[in-house]
């Protein structure tokens, strides 16, 4: 298990918490320091996760670059550069799991994939 989180983020420590709690062993990955290439973001895409999905759209640099109102003028090649270009732009955590991407701490979905790669 691979989780991209931002150490700060409250939603990301209870999703460490959550995964300790249930016995799961995971690498950390600063989401700040090393954020997601292009070449995961595809990946991820091509796992079914919307590209939608992946934006932070409750962050500050979000509001900032004033996205709302500039992404869908944009190509997804171009999404996917900017995504990829901070990782402040993505929605975290990120739970990467046996080609399944988890996106945001919802504790429901995520029990159900441990349980699903238990078997």
């Amino acid at each position: 298990m691979l989780l991209i989180e931002y150490p700060k983020c409250s939603t990301c420590q209870k999703a460490k918490k959550f995964l300790d709690s249930h016995h799961q062993s995971y690498e950390c990955r600063n989401i700040v320091l090393e954020p997601p290439t292009e070449e995961e973001i595809r990946t991820f895409l091509s796992w079914g996760v919307p590209l939608g999905k992946l934006f932070n759209t409750s962050g500050m640099l979000y509001r900032e670059l004033n996205l709302k109102d500039k992404l869908p003028n944009m190509t997804e090649d171009e999404k996917i550069s900017l995504l990829a270009s901070n990782g402040m732009l993505v929605k975290r955590p990120l739970l990467v799991v046996n080609e399944q991407v988890l996106v945001g701490f919802k504790e429901l979905e995520w029990k159900k994939l441990i349980k699903e790669n238990e078997k």
